[in-house]
């Protein structure tokens, strides 16, 4: 019988350690989503222009249906697209 320092692995055992989601709108006490900061926005949008949605974001569901209607506010008034190939989200 192998006692426990003969046992070698190939590989390190691997742990997956998940960071913790959090709603950054709780987190910093934001209680208005505005609609005319467009680069506020664009972090809760895919390189397509889509919602990304909110097990992504970790955003609550409060404040998800919030900046959903902020997004959809700013496309009606061309601050945001509604469809690109491939959008910038550093700025």
């Amino acid at each position: 019988m192998a006692t426990d320092s003969q046992i070698r692995f190939l590989s390190p055992i691997a742990v997956e350690v998940k960071k913790k989601r959090y709603c950054r709108f709780l987190k910093n006490k934001i209680k208005y989503v505005d609609y005319k900061d467009p680069n506020f926005l664009k972090k809760f949008l895919n390189e397509q222009g889509k919602i990304l949605p909110r097990r992504l974001t970790g955003t609550s569901l409060k404040y998800h249906r919030k900046v959903a209607q902020a997004v959809k506010r700013a496309r009606h008034l061309a601050l945001l697209p509604y469809v690109t190939d491939l959008m910038d989200n550093k700025n």
